[in-house]
């Protein structure tokens, strides 16, 4: 088996689960001589990370073509020690390795016909619950606490929401209206439902703002408070953790092991967030997970984009026993819903491991097609 074609496809979607706004990845459609195909994503956010994530990959298919791709670990490092100079301490090298390690996985399963979570050692978890990851959108409170409460009657196990988001909900700015907003929350959704917060990059809190936030929120039992200091700031997290109980999670933004080894050695965070699409793919990600399981953390799959990060934070999650628990985009939308044949769906709550070969999902190319941002349409491979 050897790897005949590497193709990055930039693609821009509407995201009805972000105000509608366009969001920007990178697919990447690795095939192999003998006509099998994998599939991986970078997680670019912006249309300009996009086409340079593009180009690196371009770049780095030289070192796979011809190759085995059962010897993806092996390329791995290849692609790493490839961007010695451009990906120190990550950046845009790593989008590029983490889609490309993403599809190697995924054919390394379906030659072998066993899923990923298999190639990582079999699932730690029988189950685990699910929850919805949203975005507040609305100006009215009440209508997004029953937006909350229609989630919620489906199954999912709890709701994490994002403050200073696109829309109209203002929530991260105002103390009275934060605090309005949670406790509405917590009645709505009953004592047993997890509810948690997240700062989006527009909220700007200071040490004192966040101290004094948090220690409001904690009278409605919030799970954990995500990124109330930004990405790093390890003197502010270290005083707002002797001044609060609540449970404090950042990490998303880092980019590969020795940032995330950074942030564990501040002993400030509680949940560490990690995207296979953005940390190095699951090579990346299964590194980092093993170190917050030695320090005794929380690890969760950041999997906020494109059904091909959800499969692989799938397999990923049911891994590990740091992982506890998988969130869940609840609008539909067309990267999770219209690009694979089977979208992930929790079931009465739960998700459960994978079972199908690979990453388990079988892509729609012509939904890939239609959202190209790269002016190409259909072809292009080389096989």
């Amino acid at each position: 088996m050897r790897v005949r074609s590497v193709e990055a496809i930039p693609v821009s979607y509407p995201e009805p689960n972000d105000f509608d706004a366009t969001r920007h990845l990178c697919l990447v459609r690795v095939a192999t001589a003998d006509g099998c195909v994998g599939w991986g994503e970078a997680i670019t956010q912006f249309e300009e990370a996009s086409r340079a994530t593009q180009a690196i990959i371009e770049g780095m298919a030289t070192l796979l073509i011809g190759r085995d791709p059962l010897d993806n670990e092996a390329l791995w490092r290849s692609l790493k020690e490839r961007a010695w100079w451009y990906g120190y301490r990550g950046g845009i090298a790593s989008y590029a390795i983490a889609a490309l390690d993403l599809a190697l996985w995924d054919i390394k399963g379906k030659a072998l016909g066993v899923p990923v979570v298999q190639l990582l050692g079999g699932p730690v978890h029988d189950r685990l619950p699910a929850i919805a990851s949203c975005h507040a959108h609305h100006p009215q409170i009440p209508p997004m606490v029953e937006q909350a409460q229609g989630w919620l009657a489906t199954g999912l196990q709890g709701v994490k929401v994002g403050f200073g988001k696109r829309g109209d909900a203002h929530l991260g700015y105002e103390h009275d209206r934060d605090v309005a907003y949670v406790r509405a929350m917590r009645e709505g959704i009953g004592p047993d439902r997890s509810l948690m917060i997240d700062l989006g990059h527009a909220v700007q809190w200071d040490v004192a703002t966040a101290v004094r936030r948090v220690q409001a929120f904690e009278e409605f039992g919030i799970a954990w408070i995500e990124e109330p200091l930004g990405a790093w700031d390890p003197e502010g997290y270290a005083d707002l953790r002797a001044k609060t109980a609540t449970r404090i999670a950042y990490g998303e933004r880092e980019w590969d092991l020795a940032g995330y080894e950074a942030v564990l050695a501040t002993g400030t965070v509680d949940i560490v967030g990690i995207d296979p699409a953005r940390a190095e793919g699951i090579t990346g990600f299964r590194r980092i997970a093993d170190r917050c399981e030695f320090h005794r953390r929380q690890a969760n799959a950041h999997a906020w984009s494109s059904a091909i990060c959800t499969a692989a934070s799938l397999s990923l999650s049911f891994s590990t026993p740091a992982c506890r628990l998988f969130e869940l985009k609840p609008l539909r939308n067309p990267m999770q819903h219209d690009l694979v044949a089977r979208p992930i769906e929790h079931i009465e709550g739960w998700v459960y491991p994978p079972t199908e070969p690979g990453l388990g999902i079988d892509i729609v190319e012509e939904v890939v097609d239609r959202y190209r941002s790269d002016g190409i349409r259909g072809g292009g491979g080389g096989d």
